[in-house]
């Protein structure tokens, strides 16, 4: 082990708490605990400090022309390796409820890679764009949401717009 590594892991580490301690909030916000959930999502903050600093250590953060790129690479993988795979494990073990999650997930990291190469494509033009994304799959869509999210079947409702 090294300190590079140890910045991976921990960056890694503080990544997952923060989505998890979101989860967490949404929970307990549901179940009427509501300082409890703004316990959870300051701590959620927190952790979103500790990995945005590894990661600076880690000088992870490059030109928004390079990060597109990067992004780029990691979802095209996620979508054409890593998926298929775990869609094959899921679907071999009969987990339909993993087969669902994966398969949304999959799909929509195409989405992601089209829209970050359309990015890429416009660079320096500050063209306006707004985002909605699915709050059961994930669905990405530009300018305006769908009556029907086309990848998991929600109303526009499930939609929420990205500011």
């Amino acid at each position: 082990m090294d300190t590079n590594n140890n910045l991976l892991e921990a960056f890694a580490g503080e990544s997952q708490a923060n989505r998890k301690y979101l989860a967490f909030a949404k929970k307990a916000d549901e179940e009427g605990l509501f300082q409890i959930g703004r316990l959870f999502r300051a701590a959620a903050a927190a952790e979103t400090v500790h990995a945005h600093n590894h990661l600076t250590v880690l000088k992870g953060v490059k030109s928004t022309k390079e990060n597109l790129k990067e992004a780029i690479a990691g979802e095209v993988e996620e979508f054409t390796e890593m998926y298929p795979i775990f869609l094959k494990v899921a679907k071999e073990e009969k987990n339909k409820e993993a087969y669902w999650t994966f398969d949304v997930a999959n799909q929509v990291e195409e989405i992601h890679a089209r829209l970050y190469q359309k990015a890429l494509d416009s660079i320096g033009e500050n063209i306006e764009v707004t985002y909605y994304v699915c709050n059961l799959c994930g669905n990405t869509v530009e300018k305006d949401a769908p009556d029907i999210c086309p990848i998991c079947g929600a109303p526009k409702s499930e939609f929420k717009k990205i500011d």
